[in-house]
């Protein structure tokens, strides 16, 4: 959807610890999201999204934000960055691309060599806890290396907890989780991502490659 033109104002506050600004930006409970007439999206949606929960221009603001926390905290040059498909495409694309941005505008490039890892975690609209690996799960080219999981979304962390203890089988040297969204659950598994875009409430969310069934993914 398009970005639509807002008032920009800076309110100063105290300063918060950078480890704490890691872990999202927090949407409360009651946040009603936006109006979808401030918006344009495609005409067969039209009776099936509620409202913009999160704007495009907000989520490409904060990945670009992910993006220096990766440069910052990854001492090697070169990293492997593990791309959770399918929801997980697009983040890892645009955080990828912000990486390369900062990196051609500072005197640090850290290299990206991104694979790919297709999960399948949901059913319909439930997550599920089983580790279900589509296509080969030989990821022995992480061995020695510094690795970042890229994935769009993580609930009670399930799903997650099994993907690393299998990635961990392989040796890496370090490995750290980039995760779109973490979702407020009673057992939420926040502790398992290391860089966060958004906490949100526990709603069933779609677009930016996150679908309902194979729908919805094409959303902004």
């Amino acid at each position: 959807v398009n970005k639509p033109a807002v008032q920009t104002v800076f309110i100063m506050s105290a300063q918060v610890k950078d480890g704490d600004m890691k872990r999202g930006i927090v949407i409360k409970d009651d946040w009603p999201g936006y109006s979808l007439d401030l918006f344009t999206y495609p005409e067969h949606y039209h009776h099936d999204i509620e409202n913009v929960y999160i704007p495009h221009g907000i989520i490409m603001d904060r990945i670009e934000r992910l993006a220096r926390y990766v440069m910052d905290d990854f001492e090697d040059s070169k990293i492997v960055v593990l791309c959770v498909l399918k929801g997980g495409y697009k983040f890892c694309s645009d955080l990828v691309e912000f990486i390369k941005i900062l990196g051609r505008s500072s005197n640090r490039y850290l290299e990206t060599r991104v694979e790919f890892i297709r999960l399948k975690s949901y059913l319909n609209d439930q997550s599920t806890e089983d580790l279900h690996i589509i296509g080969s799960s030989d990821l022995s080219f992480l061995r020695g290396k510094s690795v970042l999981v890229v994935e769009a979304i993580v609930d009670t962390g399930k799903t997650m907890m099994a993907l690393l203890k299998h990635v961990e089988t392989f040796g890496p040297k370090m490995v750290k989780v980039a995760g779109l969204l973490v979702k407020r659950v009673s057992n939420m598994a926040g502790s398992l991502t290391d860089y966060v875009g958004f906490e949100i409430p526990n709603r069933f969310v779609v677009g930016y490659a996150l679908d309902y069934n194979e729908y919805f993914r094409d959303l902004n």
